[in-house]
């Protein structure tokens, strides 16, 4: 069959002649753009600040300018072990980087203190830089054969020497009511609770979810329920918008809190000024994280907590009280079945009788054979 149609005028225009096998320097700008653009601000805050390390590492190690060209096999390598610390034969831990490097990159203020990096980290500006390269359509020096061999026996030996990789503390039920129970100063009490209990009872939510959630994505389902909407997150970019319920005492919360900062339209989570002066102003990311580190002193409790610890906290009590693996992923969006399953197995194991083997048996346990 025959598609074109022939009695269509020829197109006339200014001839601009494009490489088809290269990307023009426009269209290379372009394609970062919309890349920038879809990308949570979060990651772009972490690709920025591993991109900045590239840049001053480079300087300092090789003299340099980063996004030249690409970066050479050799040079990923030597980047791995100036920042992985390797044990001696004297069972001291050493990094090749030099001591008067190390103190430029934190007088740079690339580098938070002298000394070798996490292994999450250096994986975490490896991971950049391959992302780098794809964009600019170059070979991924971290995907050699000999980057990947290295980053693997290095890890290996990190876990054999006792480096672990730190979590978040968990928040789950019994730390959770701590918190809230600090939450009795004011209006500040007032949005943190409701805060807390919509991010840990609807679904163990994000804080860049928390804060960009708004009056206009809630929809009052009964006097007990309410259902709000997620957009485009983290790992959801689809535009579909996918409503979670809110119910108990996390529904009751969020109506006290509405009553007291009543609004029609704009963020649900706002700040509050020093003398009680609610703005239009979202609370931002970083705030919840405060908030929630100074709930938790003030709670007096002893552990790492984050914003994080909420999501953890969620998939750590759903598991411990027999909540389906599947309406847990429901609720928290998660992608894959192995990241939360972490959470969700270790709460799980709490009420597991395997671990309560000897308390269920009330009767003397008799010696074996000799």
């Amino acid at each position: 069959m025959d598609v074109l149609n022939k009695t269509a005028q020829p197109i006339s225009a200014k001839k601009t002649r494009l490489d088809p096998t290269v990307l023009a320097h426009s269209t290379q700008a372009a394609a970062e753009a919309f890349i920038a653009a879809g990308t949570a601000e979060n990651t772009l805050r972490s690709y920025r600040s591993a991109l900045n390390y590239w840049q001053a590492w480079l300087q300092l190690r090789y003299d340099r300018v980063f996004g030249d060209d690409a970066i050479p096999v050799p040079v990923v390598v030597q980047f791995i072990v100036d920042h992985l610390a390797r044990p001696a034969a004297d069972g001291t831990w050493h990094h090749l980087l030099p001591i008067e490097s190390d103190l430029a990159l934190c007088k740079a203020g690339v580098k938070g203190k002298p000394g070798p990096l996490a292994f999450s980290t250096v994986s975490h500006r490896l991971a950049v830089l391959g992302k780098w390269h794809k964009l600019k359509q170059w070979d991924n020096p971290c995907a050699a054969p000999a980057v990947a061999a290295l980053l693997r026996e290095a890890g290996k030996a990190q876990v054999r020497q006792g480096i672990r990789v730190r979590k978040k503390t968990a928040l789950t039920r019994e730390p959770l009511q701590a918190l809230l129970a600090t939450c009795s100063d004011g209006l500040r009490g007032l949005r943190d609770k409701a805060l807390l209990l919509l991010a840990w009872s609807g679904g163990g939510r994000r804080r860049s979810e928390v804060v960009t959630l708004r009056i206009e994505d809630l929809r009052r389902l009964d006097e007990e329920t309410w259902l709000y909407a997620l957009g485009a997150t983290k790992t959801e970019t689809s535009g579909q918008v996918r409503e979670k319920p809110l119910r108990g005492a996390a529904a009751r919360a969020l109506d006290t809190w509405l009553k007291a900062a009543p609004c029609s339209t704009g963020p649900i989570f706002r700040r509050i000024r020093k003398y009680g002066q609610i703005t239009e102003t979202a609370l931002s990311g970083d705030a919840v994280a405060r908030m929630i580190k100074r709930r938790a002193k003030l709670a007096g409790l002893e552990g790492d907590w984050a914003a994080h610890s909420l999501r953890s906290g969620f998939v750590t009590e759903a598991g411990r009280q027999g909540v389906p693996l599947g309406e847990v992923m429901a609720m928290t969006e998660h992608r894959s079945v192995n990241t939360v399953m972490g959470y969700f197995q270790a709460g799980a194991l709490l009420s597991s009788r395997a671990t309560r083997l000897l308390e269920d048996d009330d009767q003397e346990v008799s010696p074996g054979p000799e």
